[in-house]
């Protein structure tokens, strides 16, 4: 029974904890919907070659977005026509380099370890796109695209039928188009965040916010003491911590410095940084279900190897210029009524949605 009430627990603060920043990517990828052709996203991320993985990891690094708002982003710029490689550097480097993230650990660990953190999150996010593009290659944008604009007319058949009619209106009377496009241009951005993108992504968040409630609590409280008693194998538990684990890039920063200080390598408390914010039960089950099982394990290995050999490079830096990690830390969280009540709207939405699947 106690594990049980325990599971409840971590289920309602990690839904407190993600569900702000889920409905905030929801609207913002709604309203890059309604402003930003979906011919410039095909244009610039739409082909198979290292210079759209390249545009859309710079792209991604300054959205202040975690890891679980960036799934509605990457999921609108996917159906607008972007490359599965694009697709999944920007859901790579988006969370981890956002500029709240990036002045944070700044103020927390320095500029050598910002400036290594931005780098390296950047090459992972690259390479993982670039190996996607070679072993993963996409179908012709043409029927790419049909097949989003079937599944968004699936979804939502009150949106399609809404665009009919502006296309009409447009057909017989420009300034009737015009008019109409600038007065509910609101309400298009509402039903295809919250209905059309909500709705692919419904059923793998639910199960991912399920099983990282599960995993929560089954990770041992005393993380550290495991760590420096197995030093020698501590970058494995790390990963196996971090990749089903949900932390933001920013709330991340504190649990690694906590572990330097508790005389983890800095290596290790690296691999935490990176491998926790880009990946997480959630963000797995929708980037099987948008990319496929190939990208997944392209996603998953990229940063499980990246994040390990960074972590290795780090730790031979610090030991290479006889730096104490832990003299760089220049070392807070409670759930206000606000992430509650964006929880409360993202179940309500979620269990709208799936039952209206069903009916």
């Amino acid at each position: 029974m106690e594990y049980i009430n325990l599971f409840f627990i971590a289920l309602f603060e990690l839904s407190n904890a993600m569900a702000p920043y889920i409905l905030f990517g929801l609207l913002f990828a709604g309203i890059l919907h309604e402003f930003v052709p979906d011919t410039i996203v095909t244009k610039h991320l739409g082909k198979d070659n290292i210079f759209s993985v390249i545009k859309a990891t710079l792209f991604g690094i300054p959205l202040p977005v975690c890891s679980c708002g960036v799934i509605p982003l990457a999921t609108s710029i996917k159906k607008s026509g972007a490359s599965k490689g694009a697709t999944l550097s920007f859901l790579i480097s988006t969370p981890i380099t956002g500029v709240d993230s990036i002045l944070a650990t700044y103020g927390i660990f320095g500029w050598i370890f910002t400036i290594y953190r931005v780098i390296t999150s950047m090459i992972i996010a690259m390479v993982a796109g670039i190996l996607t593009n070679i072993f993963d290659k996409e179908e012709s944008p043409v029927k790419s695209g049909f097949s989003a604009i079937k599944a968004s007319n699936t979804l939502s058949p009150t949106f399609s039928l809404q665009k009919k009619e502006e296309a009409s209106c447009c057909s017989t009377e420009s300034s009737c188009c015009s008019t109409e496009k600038k007065d509910f241009w609101l309400t298009s951005a509402f039903r295809y965040a919250f209905v059309t993108l909500l709705g692919d992504i419904a059923k793998p968040l639910v199960w991912g916010l399920l099983l990282g409630a599960l995993i929560t609590v089954a990770i041992p409280q005393s993380i550290s003491e495991i760590l420096i008693e197995y030093s020698w194998i501590s970058y494995i538990i790390v990963i196996a911590i971090a990749v089903p684990m949900y932390v933001c890039a920013t709330a991340s920063l504190p649990i690694a410095a906590g572990l330097m200080l508790s005389g983890v390598s800095a290596g290790a408390a690296f691999v935490f940084l990176s491998a926790g914010p880009a990946t997480n039960t959630v963000t797995i089950g929708v980037v099987k279900k948008m990319l496929g099982t190939r990208s997944l394990a392209i996603y998953l290995g990229s940063i499980v190897v990246g994040s390990i050999i960074f972590g290795l490079g780090l730790d031979y830096l610090f030991s290479a210029s006889d730096i104490d990690p832990a003299s760089l830390i220049h070392m807070h969280e409670e759930v206000g009524m606000i992430a509650m009540l964006s929880s409360v709207i993202l179940w309500g939405l979620v269990g709208y949605l799936l039952l209206m699947k069903k009916a």
